[in-house]
């Protein structure tokens, strides 16, 4: 997330700080992927090949970002059919369990989406500063 902040006054329906003081601004910004208007790639989809990534199984990586099975599975599929490549490859399984790993192209995909993020981050952060971040009131 950006991390710029400047001086604000309070918005009602905030809470105010107890010394009288105004707190401090911050920027955020969401960056995601489409394709034809539909979502194909966001943090959260970023999340969920982190987990992939890590544990080596859907379900796991589904179970720990509190997700079902069903719903990450379909974003997995749909990504998939958006980009036309495949992302995951999963094994069946058997006595030592399935398993799931990213492809090179999921890989590829996660950097450069990282890449994109910080830049963009970058881009918002210095706007924002010029807009706001000398604001005395």
């Amino acid at each position: 997330m950006n991390r710029a902040t400047a001086l604000s006054g309070a918005r009602k329906g905030t809470r105010g700080r107890k010394d009288g003081r105004r707190g401090r601004m911050t920027i955020r910004s969401k960056v995601w992927i489409e394709v034809d208007g539909e979502p194909v790639f966001s943090k959260g989809r970023e999340m969920l090949f982190l987990a992939i990534d890590e544990y080596g199984s859907i379900n796991r990586a589904a179970r720990e970002m509190g997700i079902p099975y069903r719903r990450a599975w379909g974003y997995i599929k749909a990504m998939e059919e958006r980009l036309r490549v495949p992302l995951v490859e999963t094994s069946k399984g058997g006595a030592g369990g399935g398993g799931a790993r990213l492809t090179g192209e999921a890989r590829e995909l996660l950097a450069r989406f990282g890449r994109l993020e910080q830049g963009i981050d970058k881009l918002v952060d210095e706007r924002f500063d010029r807009m706001f971040g000398n604001e005395k009131k």
